[in-house]
C-alpha cells in the first residue's frame, strides 16, 4: 500500500462544457477557548499583533477567502470588536470541555444551513493567508489539510460526510479524523507561517 501523502493541486482551468454542481462551504473559525497556557493580561486573542487583536489576522484572512460563509465559535471572550461584518457568530457554552464541542457546534449549524463543507482554522493563528483558506476549499477531497513547507498545520477541510466522525469532547477535534483516516488524507500546499500563540513569548515573532 502506499504510504506516502496525497497532494492537491488546483486545475489549470474547467471546460467550457463541464457542469459544477454548486458546492457550499463555510469558513469555521475556533476562538472560544480560554487559553490555558497563556502568561499575559487580558486574553490571549485580544493581545496586540502587528497593531492589531491577534484574533483579527485569523478572522479578516478566512473573510476575505470569499467563502460562503464565516462562521465564527466564541466561548470564553467576546470578540465583538474584532468580528467581520457579516460573520455568523456561534457561542459555545461549553468552551470549557475542549475545542471538540465548538467544531461540533460549527459543522451541526453547517448541516442545519446545507453546507457540504467546512473549513477549520484557529484564531490564534495570524499568519495564515486567504489564499490558503481558498486552497481548502477549492479541494474536492472530503478531507484535507494545509501543509506549510511540509507541515500539516489548519486550516483542514471536512466534507458532510465525516461530520458524524468528529468527536464531541476534547481538545483533539479534526486531528482525530487526520489520524484515523490518515490513507485519505490530501494534503495542500499553502503560503504563509502556520505559527501560533500561546504565550507572551510568542509575540516576539510576530510584533
Amino acid at each position: 500500500m502506499d504510504a506516502r501523502p496525497r497532494r492537491y493541486r488546483p486545475p489549470t482551468a474547467l471546460s467550457t462544457t463541464e457542469k459544477v454542481s454548486p458546492v457550499t462551504v463555510a469558513a469555521v473559525i475556533l476562538a472560544a477557548g480560554g487559553g490555558a497556557r497563556w502568561n499575559g493580561a487580558g486574553h490571549k486573542l485580544l493581545a496586540e499583533v502587528a497593531g492589531r487583536p491577534l484574533a483579527a489576522h485569523a478572522l479578516a484572512a478566512a473573510s476575505e477567502a470569499g467563502l460562503d460563509e464565516l462562521v465564527v465559535v466564541t466561548g470564553s471572550v467576546d470578540l465583538s470588536s474584532v468580528l467581520p461584518v457579516g460573520a455568523t457568530v456561534l457561542h459555545n457554552n461549553r468552551w470549557f470541555d475542549g475545542q471538540a464541542t465548538s467544531l461540533r457546534l460549527a459543522v451541526d449549524y453547517a448541516e442545519r444551513v446545507g453546507h457540504e463543507a467546512v473549513v477549520v482554522g484557529l484564531a490564534d493563528m495570524p499568519g495564515v493567508p486567504s489564499v490558503a483558506w481558498r486552497a481548502l476549499a477549492d479541494c474536492p477531497s472530503p478531507l484535507a489539510v494545509a501543509t506549510f513547507d511540509g507541515l500539516r498545520r489548519p486550516p483542514t477541510r471536512i466534507a458532510r460526510l465525516l461530520w458524524p466522525e468528529l468527536p464531541t469532547v476534547g481538545d483533539e477535534g479534526g486531528r482525530v479524523l487526520l489520524s484515523e483516516q490518515s490513507s485519505h488524507v490530501v494534503e495542500v500546499a499553502c503560503p504563509g507561517n502556520p505559527g501560533d500563540v500561546d504565550i507572551v513569548e510568542d509575540l516576539g515573532s510576530w510584533n
